[in-house]
Formats: C-alpha cells, sequence, structure tokens
C-alpha cells in the first residue's frame, strides 16, 4: 500500500517532517513499521501551498524512490508551507509512472490516498463511467485512488466534502457488489482546499489501514516541556499520518474505524464516515 502525512498550522520547512522525526516519512519508504508492504518506492510526492488563500499548491512528484531523491531533499531543506500533503507509494498494481504519484491535484484542491479498490481493473469501465465529463479530461494516470479523486470531485467534494466521499465510497461498493467482488473498497484518505483538511479511514470489512492525528500542541507541551520544538507552533497546528513519526506518549491519537475528521481554524470536527449511495 502507501504511506502518507497531512500538516496544517504554523509555517514550518517541508524537511521538518519528511525527514528529521525518528519515522520520518522518508524512513518510512524504507522501514515501514504498520503498513501492508515494509518498503514503500513506487513514487512519492509532496503538495504545498503558499499560505494565500485559494492559490493553486504546488506540486513535485517523482517515479523514484523517496529516499534517493536529491530534488526532494532539496526542496524540502528550502521550502516553507502552512499545509502540505506528502505521499510515498507501493504500487498495488497500476504502472509506476508521475502520472500515478500523489497527491492528486485538481485546482485548489490536493488527494491522497492509501488502500486500493479490489480488482479494480473490473470495476474500472463502470467507475470512470460515473465521472462527471467535464472531469474526464483531467485523469492522466490509471489508478483506482485518481478515479476516486474525480469521483468525489463529480459528487461535491468543493462543496460538501465528506457527503461527497461518502457517495464515492457507496459507488465503489455498490459496483463491488455488482460483479461479485467481496469488500471492495479499502481507504485512508487526506484532501484539502488549502484552508481546511479532510481526513476518512473506512474498509468494507471493517478493519481499515492505520491512521493517527496528532495531540493538542497545548497538552503536549504540558507533558513535554523540555520539547523545544513544540514552543513554535500555534494552537492550530495538527498532523494526520499514516504511521506515527515519534515516539512521545500521548503524542499520537487513532483515527476511528469508519470515521472522518475536519482540520480547520477553531474547533476540529470527528464523525461517523457512512457510504451512501449516490
Amino acid at each position: 500500500m502507501c504511506r502518507w502525512i497531512a500538516y496544517s498550522g504554523s509555517p514550518i520547512r517541508l524537511e521538518e517532517l519528511l525527514y528529521r522525526p525518528r519515522y520520518s516519512l522518508i524512513d518510512q519508504s524504507l522501514h515501514s513499521r504498520l503498513g501492508v508492504e515494509t518498503t514503500n518506492g513506487d513514487g512519492f510526492g509532496v503538495g504545498w501551498y503558499t499560505g494565500n488563500g485559494g492559490d493553486e499548491p504546488a506540486l513535485y512528484r517523482g517515479t523514484g524512490p523517496a529516499w534517493n531523491d536529491a530534488n526532494l531533499r532539496e526542496i524540502a531543506r528550502s521550502t516553507q508551507s502552512p499545509l502540505f500533503l506528502a505521499h510515498i507509494r507501493a504500487s498495488t498494481g497500476t504502472a509506476v509512472q508521475q502520472t500515478n504519484c500523489h497527491p492528486f491535484r485538481y485546482a485548489n484542491w490536493l488527494w491522497v490516498h492509501n488502500g486500493s479498490i479490489r480488482e479494480f481493473h473490473r470495476l474500472k469501465r463502470d467507475l470512470v463511467l460515473a465521472v462527471d465529463p467535464d472531469l474526464y479530461p483531467f485523469m492522466a494516470g490509471s489508478t483506482d485512488s485518481e478515479v476516486m479523486f474525480h469521483l468525489a470531485l463529480t459528487y461535491g467534494l468543493r462543496d460538501r466534502p465528506v457527503a461527497a466521499v461518502e457517495r464515492m465510497a457507496g459507488l465503489v461498493e455498490s459496483v463491488g457488489r455488482a460483479y461479485g467482488v467481496p469488500d471492495p473498497l479499502q481507504m485512508t484518505v487526506a484532501t484539502t482546499d488549502g484552508d481546511r483538511t479532510w481526513c476518512f479511514r473506512y474498509s468494507s470489512e471493517g478493519r481499515s489501514r492505520s491512521l493517527f492525528y496528532s495531540t493538542e500542541i497545548s497538552a503536549l507541551r504540558h507533558l513535554y516541556p523540555e520539547q523545544a520544538n513544540l514552543r513554535g507552533l500555534s494552537e492550530e497546528t495538527r498532523l494526520i499520518v499514516s504511521e506515527p513519526l515519534g515516539e512521545l506518549e500521548g503524542a499520537w491519537q487513532p483515527v476511528p474505524e469508519s470515521s472522518y475528521g475536519v482540520i480547520q481554524k477553531g474547533d476540529d470536527e470527528l464523525g461517523r464516515f457512512e457510504p451512501a449511495m449516490p
């Protein structure tokens, strides 16, 4: 499968999360502890915002392993952002090519996914035909993840993100049942418009891939006053990760099964995720 992180908060250099933690995303590309595969070397990507609301995010993706990309290291060392998504890929059968690397981008939106649509090669035609014809030309790759993104856009991601992703999941499960595919959907997803970030953890079988969110910064400062890296972060700072980046006790909370979360200014949200037929 894959590993990903979503960051929102005080502007930081990308390297602070991609390279510096003990279990950084780059470390996870070689030594994932909770993933289906230990090594995630089938491409990578990072999408980041400059802080100007509504702007199209920058995107850098590569087909090689993340741990061996000198340009990614240079970008991470020199780029600051208040909101970014990063992803390392382990292919579930589609080609290793740049257009199949996450994040996927449409206008000011980004999307990353860990998981799969089971027997996607059988379900693909029906799912792609459900994509809005105006969105179809923007699909450049061949992955189930990109089809899921464009289905969510079709069902209203830009206006009602949670409902749109529930409708996407409902369609995948409906098509899967029609083809006799058991438990067709496995997903953890993060998507953002550059202002708010939504995450989803769901699987048809009820045993979803791992996903965690960071404890509130104020609570972490109280627990670990000696941690200098916590002092400059705002109370709004949050992280969503496929697996924890470190071992500080109390720093990471599991996202519940079949749920969604919203990172936003003010109070964040956590709710029940329920697929719905479109």
